[in-house]
């Protein structure tokens, strides 16, 4: 028996699972309580009874092209990283549940009022009992040069030039790390297109996709800019994340150039800023920058807001491109707010963020670098740090349209997404 699930708006939805509940009958309900995490609430399974739930959802790709090759990426979650709760509890003794309306470990606050719904315990001891297995079925609309895992070995199995079918090598593997997969399309000097068609409810749905060329990209002549260095030095980054994070600062800080200018900030339960305001590129400042980045340590909490709000104040007018590099796991819960912070403050800054660890909190620094007009990169190991950093500053080093706008005939009935459109850099 197949029971598909129907969207209806979040209170009807509990209300219809409640009352099938308590009636007896099996019953499902998926609640979103962020846009890259949910709640699965099933109801009623009989004794030794097994069931099967199957969820279905979409996801754009990421394209860039690195070193002269195209890539496309899919990361597949596998894991959450356990989120930073900023703000006073709603109910300030813990012991009264009723200041919890989900399973999580925090309790709710006047931030974060769903704390308890987006903070689910995970028993770490118990490894086997969090098993994964992985099938893919990748039909890539060209052909494949180069397919690869990231962080998980894996067997390809080449079905035509266009398609092939992935697994891991170990038939399971604990979910702690998510999955990403790799591989580049068969581009060359020239624009290529792929169409593709499905048929659903009678309608035929089609899909079009341009790539571009890869040979022959050249850079444009370098302009100065203005580049703030924020770094995530909580708890959460502690271990592996600070190691890679202040790694990836000192790269940043000796590929300045003398017309550059630059400032640090750090933050945990507390922000500290390195100079009252950014400073030209000299010898003696980047000497500086390197002993501050060496002192520091992942401790304290997440608090986030400060941070931002110190590095997108900007009192000054200058023909230098503001470039803000946002270094973090992003492990809040008050997303929100950080997103109308940068919505109000932004000005013509440019947000790009970096992403630590194994399961960073992709949601918030995708959609943060995408109201920043900037891009998001993602670091799941030390190795990595190197490689996807230099591929970053060479992109932000290498600007060749800013300020973007399409106009349209009159009388077009044309929607265009994002609706400010990012800066064009190399790649």
């Amino acid at each position: 028996r197949i029971i598909e699930g129907v969207i209806k708006e979040r209170g009807e939805a509990i209300r219809i699972y409640k009352a099938a509940k308590s009636s007896g009958k099996k019953a499902a309900l998926v609640e979103q309580e962020r846009p890259n995490m949910f709640t699965n609430s099933v109801a009623n399974i009989g004794p030794g009874e097994q069931i099967t739930v199957i969820i279905e959802y979409q996801q754009t790709l990421q394209y860039q092209v690195v070193n002269g090759i195209g890539e496309f990426q899919l990361r597949f979650p596998m894991a959450i990283t356990p989120r930073y709760i900023p703000g006073n509890p709603i109910f300030p003794n813990k012991e009264n549940v009723t200041g919890f309306n989900g399973r999580g470990w925090a309790v709710n606050t006047d931030q974060v009022p769903d704390a308890s719904r987006v903070t689910p315990r995970i028993n770490r001891q118990e490894k086997n009992e969090n098993f994964i297995r992985l099938n893919i079925d990748l039909d890539a609309g060209f052909q494949i040069n180069n397919i690869r895992s990231l962080y998980h070995p894996i067997h390809v199995i080449q079905k035509d030039k266009n398609r092939v079918l992935i697994s891991l090598q170990n038939e399971q593997v604990s979910a702690e790390q998510d999955f990403n997969l790799v591989w580049s399309p068969d581009a060359g000097s020239s624009p290529k297109a792929a169409l593709f068609t499905e048929s659903i409810g009678g309608d035929q749905y089609h899909l079009v996709m341009v790539m571009p060329p890869t040979e022959g990209v050249t850079g444009s002549q370098p302009l100065p800019r203005e580049v703030i260095y924020i770094i995530d030095t909580s708890g959460s980054m502690s271990g592996d994340s600070i190691i890679q994070a202040k790694k990836s600062l000192h790269m940043a800080i000796d590929r300045l150039r003398q017309q550059d200018y630059f400032n640090i900030i750090q933050f945990n339960s507390y922000t500290d800023v390195m100079f009252s305001m950014a400073r030209s590129a000299t010898l003696r400042n980047i000497s500086q920058a390197h002993r501050y980045i060496d002192s520091l340590v992942a401790d304290g909490g997440t608090e986030m807001m400060p941070a931002l709000e110190a590095a997108l104040r900007n009192d000054h007018e200058s023909q230098r491109v503001r470039q803000i590099m946002f270094i973090t796991d992003g492990s809040v819960g008050n997303e929100s707010a950080l997103f109308e912070l940068i919505h109000k403050k932004l000005g013509n800054s440019r947000l790009f963020t970096v992403g630590i660890g194994s399961a960073p909190n992709s949601y918030f620094m995708k959609k943060a670098a995408s109201f920043g007009r900037g891009t998001f990169t993602y670091i799941g190991d030390v190795s990595e740090v190197q490689k996807k950093m230099a591929e970053l500053f060479t992109k932000l080093e290498s600007p060749v349209l800013s300020n973007i706008n399409i106009v349209w005939p009159a009388n077009t009935n044309v929607e265009v997404w994002p609706k400010k459109l990012p800066d064009l850099y190399v790649g």
